[in-house]
Parts: structure tokens; sequence; C-alpha cells
């Protein structure tokens, strides 16, 4: 049987939107962990569940309607061929105004 591991991204997120996100994260719980590394430039990890992959890739597409998310790689790991394919060069989404009420 072959060993579960995490999967991790890193991107870059505007300040205002790193409680949004992480709220969204949580809100499915358990596919993520989503965790500050530096507040003031909106570098984050995102920490995937194995086998939630797919999920957390179609969460993270719809969101690209509300804010824009700047992938800046994976931290060393195993290699690319061993992560998700819907995740390898994660896209970079565009920002859009958010709707008030």
């Amino acid at each position: 049987m072959a060993q579960l591991e995490t999967t991790t991204r890193i991107f870059r997120i505007e300040r205002k939107d790193i409680v949004f996100l992480k709220f969204i994260i949580e809100a499915y719980e358990g596919i993520a962990v989503l965790t500050t590394l530096e507040r003031d430039s909106g570098t984050v990890r995102l920490s995937i569940a194995p086998g939630c992959e797919q999920e957390v890739t179609a969460v993270l597409a719809d969101l690209r309607q509300t804010i824009r998310m700047e992938p800046l790689g994976t931290p060393p790991g195993p290699s690319p061929q061993q992560q998700p394919p819907a995740l390898i060069g994660a896209t970079t989404f565009e920002a859009r105004p958010r709707r008030t009420q």
C-alpha cells in the first residue's frame, strides 16, 4: 500500500484576502489547511490532505472569480511527477471586484 502524503502549495494573495481564503478552506472541513507564512507580502501555504487534491483544485478554480492568487511554487519534497496533474503549474487567477450588498 502506497504511503499518502500531504501536497503543499505556496501562493501570494492580497493581504485583505488571507482571512477570506482561510475561512473558505476551513468551511471544507479536512481538505486543506491554510497557513500564513508572511502576512505583509500575503504569502500563504496551502497543505492539501491526501486524496483531496481534485476538490481543492475545484475550490481554487471557483475562487478565481473573487481573489487573485499568484503561485510561488512548491516547497522541497516529492518530484512534480508524483504530484496530482491538476495542481502542477498552478494557475494565476484574475482579480474581480467583490459583490457588495
